[in-house]
């Protein structure tokens, strides 16, 4: 693929990936704190499908900076960040053995999503009483793991290689 129509492609999954966010703060909030369906993800799942591991990192942690500085704080990008980072990790490593499908691969990455987010927060805070939190951010990261897993693997499966 030639390098600007990878870039125009990445461009245009980053800014869906905005869309999505923007479209789920949007949503009521089911009143549990940290609780999201994860939407922008259909994006990252895509690209690291379709385009690599790499494009995929940058899809999710620019969507990251810029939902942050346009809808966000700064407090939100630590936990934003360390939530995309350790999800790209095992979504990446999940992806490369290749045992898992599209839906198993989100899943986990919804998961760890949640774990980067209160490790980091247990940073910040510096307490480990947050942990505690964990079972209801997993049981969050499996359903929005699979929504987003299942819209990402159709999508793999209905738009051709770019």
């Amino acid at each position: 693929m030639k390098k600007t129509r990878r870039l125009t492609v990445m461009a245009m999954l980053t800014a869906a990936a905005m869309i999505l966010s923007y479209v789920e703060s949007l949503l009521p909030s089911p009143g549990i704190p940290g609780i999201k369906l994860g939407l922008a993800n259909i994006a990252v799942i895509f690209a690291l499908y379709r385009l690599g591991w790499k494009e995929a990192a940058a899809v999710s942690l620019v969507r990251v900076g810029m939902v942050s500085v346009l809808f966000g704080s700064v407090g939100a990008l630590f936990y934003s960040v360390a939530g995309a980072v350790l999800s790209l990790a095992v979504m990446t490593l999940l992806r490369r053995l290749d045992v898992f499908s599209a839906v198993g691969v989100s899943v986990a990455g919804g998961v760890a999503h949640n774990l980067g987010q209160i490790l980091m927060a247990m940073a910040l805070l510096e307490t480990e009483r947050l942990i505690w939190y964990l079972p209801v951010l997993v049981l969050s990261g499996l359903g929005g793991g699979i929504l987003v897993g299942l819209c990402g693997a159709l999508l793999v499966k209905r738009i051709p290689p770019v």
